[in-house]
């Protein structure tokens, strides 16, 4: 079954050419309707009840994009963000495990971002109750991005949905393959498709920090540094993390300067 999508974006050019895009690279989308206004949008969108809205989020104010989100009431649709954001937004975007798209827009980055939104709609369709948590992530993006809040929750995508957590209850991460696996205060853990260098770029230097390729710590949970039959971070409750032998020297001048 092919995913329905509305593309809302203010541009009418930027409108076309994606819809062109997606009819001619991605059979497993069907667009049903496009909107160049808020408003237009929100209509089809309670209307149709499309799967996917890939929405420019800079139309034209600088923030209808995340208004028309909030003002839904039945948040039940997946979201791909289209827009010429950088650096900072990129983050931003990552940290709330937000799918998006840059302008000018790849055909590759296109389909990953099609496949995504396939194996996500499985997801969601299984475990429906997983949206509120979806649009809270949304929400904290809204919030990073447009209100300038520091923002210190984390959105990971797992086999259910997305959890959103305070990277404070991070203890450690390793790398599984391409895919990262996050483990908590609380025992549990979970397994990103994320890679462990997004997460490097991610999270807080002044409280994480990358000891080996395959590990990064929370130095917040850090209790002790043994260099006797090689170099390890001792986490709190006896955990022994390996530091890669290139990363001591950097790990230990912070330590001396914590």
């Amino acid at each position: 079954m092919k995913l329905r999508a509305l593309v809302v974006d203010d541009e009418e050019f930027a409108r076309k050419n994606l819809i062109l895009l997606l009819e001619e690279f991605c059979p497993e989308i069907e667009v049903i309707g496009e909107a160049s206004r808020k408003e237009q949008a929100k209509a089809i969108i309670e209307t149709s009840k499309p799967d996917v809205v890939f929405l420019d989020i800079r139309m034209p104010s600088g923030i209808e994009g995340f208004e028309l989100l909030e003002e839904i009431e039945e948040q039940d649709f997946l979201v791909v963000f289209v827009t010429a954001f950088k650096d900072f937004a990129i983050k931003a975007f990552n940290a709330n495990a937000a799918y998006y798209l840059m302008k000018p827009i790849d055909i590759d980055e296109l389909r990953i971002s099609v496949n995504k939104l396939v194996e996500a709609k499985r997801i969601f369709s299984e475990n429906p109750s997983s949206f509120p948590a979806y649009f809270s992530a949304m929400r904290n993006l809204s919030d990073t991005i447009v209100r300038n809040k520091p923002n210190n929750r984390i959105a990971i995508s797992h086999t259910k949905g997305l959890k959103i957590v305070e990277d404070d209850t991070i203890t450690h991460l390793e790398a599984s393959g391409n895919c990262t696996t996050i483990y908590f205060e609380d025992g549990t853990r979970y397994l990103d498709t994320r890679t462990l260098k997004i997460y490097e770029n991610l999270l807080d230097p002044a409280k994480f920090f990358r000891v080996h390729k395959s590990h990064i710590i929370n130095l917040n949970r850090l209790t002790e540094y043994l260099h006797e039959d090689g170099h390890f971070a001792v986490l709190k409750g006896g955990l022994n993390i390996p530091i890669a032998r290139n990363r001591v020297a950097d790990f230990v001048r912070l330590l001396k300067d914590a």
